[in-house]
């Protein structure tokens, strides 16, 4: 990326945020709506088209299979339509499918068995889980990972960690039964606990203690300006070279530290949604575009490696949005089948359009509000 520190340097700020966003956007949805794509083709279903982006067309070729590939002038997004489809969301043009005879319903998405039409639309968010998974792979295959052991140096007064009987030189071998490997590991625990006392396996000298911890939140700064807040004990890792490590990987390894990684994307996120619900999160966390724009801007300058990884992040966020049970997404169609599977038919025409007209007005609503975010977040940053 060392490209895009140049053209920062030379004044270019805004086409060093905008190329690192398409990149990563692109990247994402590519690989979201190949996932569909690829499970159709597989099952027999006619694809259409297959388009990066939205509005008028700027490039684009038809395929032996008669599928138009496009790339449309508003990078958001992108889409698969399948023959039979009305729109970009998959909506059936019920109209033209009565008309169609037995001969033309094949490959119809419509009339594809509940079996292939569900797996056609757990493909993009599967297939957005699997890029993490390659990502983080590859990366750990290629570059490693910095380890320290979860060793304490200093304690804070005052704090959690003093509280609890935390001293320095003690070694966290374990929080509430799990292991912990590193310092990192004991990190991520930390900042998703706030408030929920913690049991921690200690080892101090040649004796294990047994202490209960309870991480406070703090609001964070990082070196880009973004507040966040976390858990946090009040203790500093210990850098001596004994617990300072480089970790290298091979294949199978690094595919199993990918899923690791990918899954705890995946837990930290479900439990932010679900301490916002129950009032214990603010939703002002919650981005939209601007905001992904700036922090793939910012991570740019960080280098290659970190921009790969907030790609991989940002594809597990868009494989979770994609299943949420909201019409016009993923998880709507998916909820939509369910039903269907329990009736033994699908619900009626007037019962989708109403279906989507409400998942229509949510996904805009959300839109909305995750763009307000971004401008107060943008505002408080001066």
């Amino acid at each position: 990326m060392s490209f895009l520190n140049e053209m920062l340097g030379a004044g270019g700020a805004t086409l060093g945020y905008v190329i690192p966003f398409l990149f990563v956007l692109t990247l994402v949805i590519f690989v979201h709506e190949l996932g569909h794509f690829l499970v159709a083709r597989w099952t027999g279903v006619k694809v259409m088209a297959f388009s990066i982006g939205f509005g008028p067309e700027l490039f684009g070729f038809d395929d032996r299979h008669g599928t138009r590939w496009r790339l449309a002038a508003i990078p958001l997004g992108g889409y698969v339509r399948f023959k039979g489809d009305d729109d970009a969301a998959s909506t059936p043009d019920v109209d033209a499918l009565e008309r169609m005879t037995p001969e033309q319903r094949k490959g119809s998405f419509f009339y594809a068995p509940l079996a292939s039409r569900a797996a056609i639309v757990a493909a993009g968010p599967i297939a957005n889980f699997l890029l993490a998974i390659a990502i983080f792979a590859v990366v750990f295959m290629a570059v490693g990972r910095p380890s320290t052991d979860a060793v304490v140096d200093q304690v804070e007064p005052g704090s959690a960690a003093a509280e609890a009987g935390l001293t320095p030189g003690d070694r966290v071998l374990a929080i509430d039964g799990k292991e912990i490997r590193s310092f990192s590991d004991m990190q991520r625990i930390v900042t998703m606990s706030a408030g929920q006392t913690l049991r921690l396996t200690v080892e101090r000298g040649s004796t294990e203690l047994t202490l209960a911890a309870t991480p406070r939140q703090r609001e964070m700064t990082d070196g880009f300006g973004n507040k966040q807040r976390i858990g946090v004990l009040g203790v500093t890792r210990s850098t001596s070279a004994a617990n300072v490590r480089h970790e290298t990987f091979g294949p199978i390894d690094a595919t199993v530290e990918g899923a690791k990684e990918t899954w705890f994307v995946v837990a930290s996120t479900a439990r932010y949604l679900g301490r916002l619900v129950i009032g214990r999160e603010s939703a002002d966390q919650i981005g939209g575009p601007i905001r992904i724009a700036k922090t793939s801007g910012d991570v740019a300058t960080l280098g290659f490696v970190a921009l790969i990884n907030l790609a991989a992040i940002l594809s597990v966020s868009i494989g979770l949005l994609n299943l949420m049970p909201i019409p016009m997404l993923d998880g709507g169609h998916l909820l939509f089948y369910g039903v269907e599977a329990l009736r033994g038919r699908p619900l009626g025409a007037r019962a989708q359009e109403f279906g989507m007209r409400i998942g229509l007005a949510l996904v805009l609503m959300l839109m909305i509000f995750a763009t307000w975010n971004d401008i107060v977040h943008l505002s408080s940053l001066g």
